[in-house]
């Protein structure tokens, strides 16, 4: 006799995403924007309430120290090199707004950019530390049988191809290399992204940093520390997130052009008049007139604000997008590749059916609660599943005794008197069941349930399936050009399966970190600008290869986090499609912005050069464009922007 059980479930535990905002004032530029930002305010305010302009100025002025000293003394620096940043020209537009009396703009100017630095500053440094950080997975020390069978600690750096170290329970695996004594379970999940403890034996290939479980193992090593997994994918994050930090803003792209003609154009405007016999003061005026109206502070607020407003509509529901440039990333997007566990799964294993070998005997439910029975006091994902599917279906679940855990098989206990044992068919010699080939080749995981030595039933279990997994990945493939690609390094089965439920065509499994990243580099080999979604550290080295990542915030191991350009802090994948769409739609008003901006410039400077441009005027369409700009950028603020991001499925990507 058969039972399905009902399809895997999303996770509906509440949980609270984990804070990431450790160790932010620790980074000085943080510390600088803040500042400039309560004393902009501050000297707003004093504006506002019609305080005497000794006192708004006092605190403008103090504004521009704090959050202009640091983009001022790295421009300097750059002029020292022959170079000539915005950065630079932002300082001197500023102090030139204040000359003139217009002190708010250069304020505003100011706390913008000493805003976008500090972003920039805490993204590099988070992603640094977390680099560094996952070598915490492998452990410091190591122990090594010698030839004469006596152990020898030694740091886990020293440990070399061919020697034998021992892993105890409840160790991390201090090596790569091939089990040659002893069985456990081992959560290589870290690595290969498997959802489940995998049983290991002799033979059997185990990774440094990956948990024992109850058993001691002997392995082989056959790798050099160096060259160990753990070690690859530190390597594999730090030299993709050095390339991706290469990667610019549109506007700093052209930075260096335009700031050479602007300071040439104000110093030719100033000399040349002077040496053909002009008054200094007239002269000074106009050429301040087109430094202030020449200035980028409309391009600046075409560019930023609508990417910040955008950012922190996303926030609003639910998802972290890093900085302005990731926002830039996710409008590029023309292909997703998403993980399977932890990303399109829950990472927890469901009972979906149950197989009674003797139903004449035996039925399912008390199959069901016989093992739950014997597992009661087990600690492994499986046996907890199980417990919990007895519970879920009301039955009672008696007492056991004897409980035993045979490391890298399962569990045997005495239930009202008969030895139970819950136990993978792989280890029990002698057992071939159909029930059990059929459940692995769609991807389950089987466990055979013996009675006082005798099969009595197979229980299936599958991993939890996200409940709006579907409707997240259909929504995805209208608004690429070509379907979502599942990367894995579980079994190509329940690859397969999963990506039948879901509805993706393009399934790569059994790939371990290093082979992600090649699968995403033949992505955007092919043209693609390839969005990666996952939760895991084996999944890090792709998301930090890839043009734009998305990282699980529920589940989400720290290096995933930190290399991720954006996190879903509730594991909605249906933010994912939202938050793109979002980003095409920012892109779409930046570019409007750019071009009201970039034409308010030129009829300005044209005014100024050909004809006669008063200050007040100049200085009121300057600010005019500034605002309409800025009102434009805020409308992605609203709750509606979202809700047409949420609806938006074009596959053309707008």
């Amino acid at each position: 006799m058969t039972q399905t059980l009902a399809a895997p479930h999303g996770d509906t535990a509440a949980q609270t995403p984990r804070p990431r905002l450790s160790g932010l004032w620790a980074v000085a530029s943080v510390r600088w924007a803040a500042l400039a930002l309560a004393l902009f305010a501050g000297g707003l305010a004093a504006q506002l309430a019609d305080a005497p302009p000794p006192v708004w100025w006092a605190l403008y002025l103090a504004c521009y120290a704090a959050g202009g000293w640091e983009p001022a003394w790295e421009g300097l620096q750059a002029l020292r090199a022959r170079t000539l940043d915005v950065d630079l020209l932002m300082v001197v537009a500023a102090i030139g707004a204040a000359s003139i009396g217009q002190i708010f703009d250069g304020a505003l100017l100011i706390v913008i950019f000493a805003t976008s630095g500090a972003l920039e500053d805490v993204a590099t440094k988070r992603t640094r530390d977390s680099v560094n950080g996952l070598l915490d997975l492998a452990p410091e020390r190591a122990v090594i049988v010698g030839a004469d069978g006596a152990e020898h600690p030694v740091l886990a750096q020293d440990v070399r191809a061919g020697d034998v170290v021992v892993v105890r329970p409840g160790e991390r695996v201090s090596a790569d290399g091939i089990v040659v004594g002893g069985a456990s379970d081992v959560d290589q999940s870290s690595i290969t992204g498997e959802p489940l403890p995998v049983a290991k034996g002799v033979d059997d290939e185990v990774f440094a940093g990956t948990l024992n479980g109850s058993g001691a193992l002997r392995v082989a090593v056959t790798r050099d520390a160096s060259e160990t997994v753990v070690a690859r994918i530190v390597a594999l994050v730090a030299e993709a997130s050095a390339t991706k930090a290469t990667t610019q803003l549109f506007i700093e792209k052209v930075e260096q052009r335009y700031s050479v003609v602007v300071v040439a154009a104000t110093l030719a405007l100033f000399a040349i008049p002077l040496l053909a016999g002009a008054d200094l003061q007239s002269t000074l005026l106009r050429a301040m007139t087109f430094m202030i109206v020449a200035s980028p502070c409309a391009v600046v607020l075409a560019t930023m604000p609508p990417l910040l407003c955008a950012i922190a509509n996303a926030g609003r529901h639910g998802v972290l997008v890093k900085s302005a440039v990731a926002m830039e990333h996710l409008a590029d997007t023309t292909a997703i590749a998403l993980d399977k566990t932890g990303t399109l799964t829950t990472g927890s294993p469901q009972l979906t059916e149950m197989v009674a070998l003797r139903p004449d005997r035996m039925g399912c439910d008390e199959l069901l609660a016989l093992a739950a029975a014997a597992e009661a006091g087990s600690e492994h994902p499986l046996g907890r599943a199980i417990v919990a599917a007895g519970h879920d279906r009301g039955l009672t679940v008696a007492a056991a005794e004897d409980f035993h855990a045979v490391p890298g098989t399962g569990v045997r206990a005495r239930v009202d008197g008969r030895l139970v044992e819950v136990a993978s068919p792989k280890r029990v010699a002698g057992q071939s069941l159909p029930a059990v080939t059929r459940a692995e080749g769609n991807g389950g995981t089987a466990v055979l349930v013996t009675v006082d030595g005798e099969p009595v039933g197979v229980l299936v279990l599958h991993d939890r399936i996200r409940s709006d997994a579907r409707s997240a990945v259909h929504a995805m493939a209208g608004m690429t050009a070509t379907g979502p690609v599942l990367l894995t390094g579980d079994n190509r089965a329940a690859a397969r399966r999963l990506a039948d439920t879901v509805g993706i065509d393009d399934v790569r499994a059994e790939l371990l970190p290093e082979d992600k990243v090649g699968a995403v580099a033949a992505l955007q080999g092919d043209g693609h600008r390839v969005l990666v979604v996952g939760d895991g550290v084996n999944d890090a080295p792709a998301m930090a290869a890839a043009h734009v990542s998305v990282a699980m915030g529920r589940s989400g191991a720290d290096l995933t986090l930190d290399t991720a350009d954006a996190v879903t802090v509730r594991d909605d994948l249906a933010a994912i499609p939202a938050v793109v769409a979002l980003a095409r739609r920012a892109r779409r008003v930046v570019k409007t912005n750019l071009v009201i901006a970039g034409t308010a410039i030129c009829v300005l400077v044209v005014w100024d050069l050909v004809g006669h441009l008063p200050l007040p005027l100049g200085v009121a369409g300057h600010e005019g464009s500034t605002i309409l700009v800025a009102l434009n950028g805020l409308r992605l603020l609203t709750n509606r922007a979202w809700r047409r991001a949420a609806r938006s499925q074009s596959p053309s990507g707008g």
